[in-house]
């Protein structure tokens, strides 16, 4: 999304930065706790028999799911920037954003079957799809071009991000296990309403970055556009939703359905701005060189965003969760993730930094980010080999598969960024960024059919073709490594 930068907002009250950064910190703290706590129990409760309160729909079904709601997130990332940018403001975005978000959970916490939970997730989706992107967004209006509290504002953003995701398995993953699926989701509810009670509170400190919509739609096309486009949106949900509760469709049609767009959409993507006239020849190189980045990126993902599915599967039906005496809740294992990120987001800063020019390449960081994401799913297979005497996995062996995977998402996730706005034309700079979030969408709507794939029982080979083959990919890169510079054209 862009927008300008302003820096009207009041600039100092937190820690020496602009007071609207605690209130964005805050707001997406609370939307992250809401959406991690949710994520951490969604898997169980679809799959869960009727009996313990949950759905008792078949497991690879579920895991389904959960990596297509995923993907279906990054999919509407794009329309939310674009909505920001031309018809409402990133402001007003995130309100809206926060507010569907919170509605959404609601859903998930009426027990109305599977009726309510396709409900909750497409307005989790919808609301998602507004805020994520627009919010972030907000955090560079606070600051001038050239204020150099700008890339700290950022970093201290980030932790707002992490510290609501570590928390929320602690809260609602415990609560959601132990007491009730429903309560859990309520809870999450909760957690996205304190956020916007704290944004409304606190918008006055943003000044007008994001206020109003920065390339705005001429007045006379803007209702005739909203109207089509969400006449289009309204139609094609009550469709889908509709096919999938009747039945006509069902869970596994409409999963299939989202993959298909998930990996037809970049696609398209790539060749409208490949075969646009308005980029210059070095400007087309560099896109053809952000073709094996993004499907780097996007198999990354595939792997990266099975903690919520099959990752979780493991830890809830084969790990011994008794530590200490005490039984810790499955859900809890996704804290791990954003913990490391705490931990050592600081130190690989710190790694590039000392290194400068001798650092590794973009594509050969991307390598690396291959290779880790790969070595933590051969990780589970070593893992089995050590399991304790009734054959489960140790926690600590499992909670290091986060711990790997994580190392790879520092190493690939903030340069691929990086990497986007360096690699993108001038006349495709936002769309470029639409276009990175729609790799993860990928990754996680091929990943969808992938886990059809997985069981408990053939864990072992699940994991370790995935992991080689995962690594197979990571060496071809690194001997394409050399060809990607040559079309970068100077971009590091």
């Amino acid at each position: 999304m862009s927008t300008p930068t302003v820096a009207d907002a009041p600039q100092k009250g937190f820690f020496g930065h602009p007071r609207g950064l605690l209130t964005l910190f805050f707001t997406e703290m609370w939307e992250r706790f809401s959406y991690y706590g949710m994520r951490a129990i969604l898997a169980y409760y679809l799959y869960y028999a009727v009996s313990e309160g949950g759905l008792g729909i078949p497991e690879s079904t579920a895991l389904s799911v959960v990596g297509v709601y995923g993907a279906s997130v990054y999919m509407t990332g794009v329309l939310g920037g674009w909505l920001a940018d031309r018809i409402m403001g990133a402001q007003k975005a995130v309100l809206y954003g926060g507010v569907i978000i919170m509605l959404g959970h609601i859903g998930l916490a009426l027990p109305g079957g599977m009726t309510t939970v396709l409900i909750g997730l497409v307005l989790l989706v919808i609301g998602t799809g507004l805020l994520k992107p627009n919010v972030s967004g907000l955090v560079g209006t606070l600051y001038s071009a050239d204020d150099n509290r700008r890339d700290a504002g950022f970093s201290i953003y980030y932790m707002g991000i992490n510290l609501g995701a570590f928390v929320a398995p602690f809260v609602v993953g415990t609560l959601g296990e132990k007491v009730s699926w429903h309560l859990g989701f309520g809870v999450a509810a909760v957690g996205m309403a304190l956020g916007l009670i704290q944004y409304v509170v606190g918008q006055k400190h943003l000044g007008s970055g994001g206020r109003e919509p920065v390339n705005p739609l001429p007045a006379e096309h803007k209702g005739r556009v909203l109207g089509r486009a969400g006449g289009i949106a309204l139609v094609f949900v009550l469709v889908l939703v509709g096919l999938s509760v009747s039945g006509v469709m069902g869970l596994d049609g409409l999963v299939n359905l989202i993959s298909i767009i998930s990996a037809v959409l970049p696609i398209a993507y790539f060749a409208v701005m490949l075969s646009s006239k308005e980029i210059t020849k070095v400007e087309r190189d560099r896109l053809i060189a952000y073709i094996p980045l993004f499907l780097a990126t996007a198999l990354f993902f595939l792997l990266f965003e099975q903690q919520p599915n099959t990752l979780a599967n493991l830890a809830e039906a084969d790990t011994d969760l008794n530590v200490l005496g005490f039984a810790i809740p499955a859900s809890w294992f996704q804290s791990v993730n954003p913990l490391t990120i705490i931990i050592l987001a600081p130190v690989m800063a710190t790694l590039w930094m000392k290194l400068g020019s001798r650092q590794p390449s973009t594509p050969q960081k991307f390598v690396g980010g291959l290779f880790f994401v790969a070595v933590s799913f051969l990780w589970v297979v070593l893992s089995k080999f050590v399991a304790g005497d009734d054959g489960k996995h140790l926690p600590i062996m499992l909670a290091l598969v986060f711990v790997i995977m994580t190392v790879g998402e520092l190493m690939l996730s903030p340069v691929g960024l990086s990497a986007t706005t360096k690699l993108a034309p001038k006349v495709f700079a936002s769309q470029m960024m639409g276009l990175y979030w729609l790799a993860p969408a990928m990754g996680q709507g091929l990943g969808a059919q992938v886990v059809k794939m997985y069981s408990v029982d053939n864990q072992q080979m699940y994991f370790a073709i995935i992991g080689v083959a995962t690594i197979a990919c990571a060496g071809l890169l690194l001997l394409s490594a050399r060809s990607i510079k040559r079309y970068m054209h100077g971009v590091l």
